[in-house]
């Protein structure tokens, strides 16, 4: 097993665990909010950099 399966497998058995233990609303408010947080502490360049790797297109 790579690490990247491992992280993978980590991480969903942490959502599973989550959903379970957690509220629903609270669940949502942290699936959304967690991805928010870590994008809004990256610096302008950073951010910059993101929105043009996310931009670039394959193909015509």
């Amino acid at each position: 097993m790579g690490k990247n399966t491992g992280v993978i497998l980590g991480g969903a058995a942490a959502v599973i665990l989550a959903l379970w233990l957690l509220p629903f609303w609270l669940f949502v408010v942290l699936l959304i909010g967690i991805p928010v947080a870590g994008y809004l502490m990256l610096d302008p360049s950073q951010r910059r950099k993101l929105r043009n790797r996310r931009n670039r297109q394959i193909g015509p």
